[in-house]
């Protein structure tokens, strides 16, 4: 056990001797979880964090538009306007990559399913499909018939890792999820779990906030905590020692993701890109969404807060929005880059700060809930490493074949599990029509065993008419109901 004289000794020299104000009350259990607590905390970090959040603080509202650039033509690509042969070499590339095991997948799976209503990880969630399959499954199957479609390319049959980044609070259930069903027919050693890190909350004076009287108030890192976990977590020696190159991330909550897609890995390899973000189209200049865009000459994602309404309804020439890359959460990373994220430049990624209502507790020990708010929290967010790029490019995709984000129960009536099956039914039901089916109403779904993105479904559908519902399986899917 810490000696208490040195524990309050160096927290007495980082202002934070409050948080042993408890102690002569705690048990020798609660004292041990208290020290545990403050031993995780950087100590040396603690005041650069608050000082870094401060100035974040008072940045925000600052608008951007004098120092603002849209993304040049030729850092930008659209799946929508470039040749069809330049999106077969890219995707031909991509396939190559994977049979040679040089590509990752890094799922960012942290939250929980609060806002769906859903108390479990996220990727456990069934949206109401035919099948019953839940996002985890969908996207396992996904990795499974790429790894397929690599191999009758290139005749090498290479895995996609799949590293996964978990909460302290998701990382046992999703485990357990995975290994109940047998990984989706993966290999176990291909699939890594991690946990995303943790920041204290902190009073507006700097000072942290306790939770229990032996307990430290903390909230996740965001999702720009990935480096940080993938550092201190051994994926990074991970991906070194399996000889992995490329790394495409994303978030769980977009049922249309082309996991790993060979498209953008092509692309991005083929331009040598340190790193890389899908976009989509701004719907309209208000959509809540932020884009893509240089700001004092460096890549980063601008909030639509950030950009006045003037700006943001600026268009070019051909009528299209000049700011109009909107981020997904879909990136590319090469692993040369991030073994430099993890080494130099995480240290210097920006704060972003949201004034909160954190539980606490008082003096007379009793834990409080505010009813406005009585603290910060701290999130480092996933795309502010594109500034620190050498060559960073972007790649535009239709937003009805690769994004429907599930964030809100149906009672929204947007991003929710409601939109987000009609948008997959929408999708296959295009993939059916284009080769050469008809299909009488809307509901339809597609094994991921039977195609990745609408290929080889010719010999399936061609000539042929189909009615709603309908459901394309193929031998290795259970029958529904039965997962």
């Amino acid at each position: 056990m810490t000696d208490y004289q040195t524990l309050h000794s160096r927290l007495a020299q980082v202002g934070q001797e409050h948080l042993l104000k408890f102690w002569p009350e705690l048990s020798q259990k609660e004292r041990a979880e208290l020290v545990r607590d403050i031993e995780e905390l950087n100590l040396d970090e603690i005041k650069l964090y608050f000082d870094k959040a401060i100035v974040s603080i008072n940045e925000n509202g600052i608008k951007l538009d004098d120092r603002l650039q849209p993304l040049p033509e030729g850092k930008l690509i659209s799946i929508d306007r470039a040749p069809a042969e330049k999106l077969a070499a890219y995707r031909a590339e991509g396939l190559r990559q994977i049979s040679n095991g040089h590509v990752a997948v890094l799922l960012m799976a942290g939250g929980q399913g609060t806002r769906l209503g859903f108390d479990h990880p996220k990727g456990m969630y069934d949206v109401g499909l035919q099948s019953r399959k839940t996002l985890f499954r969908i996207q396992a199957e996904r990795i499974l018939r790429l790894e397929e479609l690599a191999q009758e390319a290139n005749g090498d049959h290479g895995h996609i890792v799949w590293y996964i980044m978990t909460s302290e609070h998701t990382v046992q259930p999703t485990y357990d999820y995975f290994v109940a069903n047998k990984f989706f027919g993966l290999k176990p050693e291909n699939v890594l779990l991690f946990e995303q890190g943790s920041l204290p909350c902190f009073e507006y004076d700097g000072r942290i906030i306790l939770d229990k009287k032996h307990r430290v108030a903390r909230a996740p890192d965001g999702n720009g905590g990935i480096y940080r976990a993938m550092k201190r977590q051994g994926i990074l020696d991970d991906m070194r020692k399996r000889g992995v190159l490329y790394l495409h991330a994303h978030s769980v909550d977009n049922i249309l993701i082309k996991v790993a897609d060979p498209v953008f890995i092509g692309y991005c390899v083929q331009e040598k890109a340190d790193c890389a973000a899908k976009v989509v189209e701004k719907a309209a200049p208000n959509e809540a969404v932020g884009v893509v865009a240089i700001v004092d000459g460096k890549y980063q994602v601008v909030e639509y807060s950030e950009i006045s309404a003037k700006t943001a309804e600026m268009r070019n020439s051909d009528g299209r929005l000049t700011f109009s890359a909107g981020n997904i959460c879909n990136h590319f990373f090469s692993s040369t880059f991030l073994q430099k994220i993890g080494s130099t430049y995480e240290q210097e990624l920006k704060l972003h700060v949201a004034k909160k209502k954190i539980p606490f507790v008082d003096n007379a020990g009793k834990r409080l809930t505010p009813d406005k708010p009585n603290g910060i929290k701290i999130e480092k967010f996933v795309f502010d490493v594109f500034e620190f790029a050498q060559k960073f490019v972007a790649m535009e995709v239709p937003r009805d074949e690769e994004f429907s984000a599930l964030k809100n129960s149906d009672v929204a009536g947007k991003d929710c599990p409601s939109t987000a099956r009609s948008d997959l039914h929408r999708l296959h039901k295009k993939y059916i029509e284009k080769a050469g089916g008809i299909i009488h109403g809307d509901v339809c779904e597609i094994s991921p065993f039977l195609t990745y993105a609408g290929e080889n479904l010719a010999s399936q559908v061609e000539g042929k008419s189909f009615t709603s519902p309908l459901y394309l399986r193929d031998t290795r899917d259970p029958l529904p109901g039965h997962l």
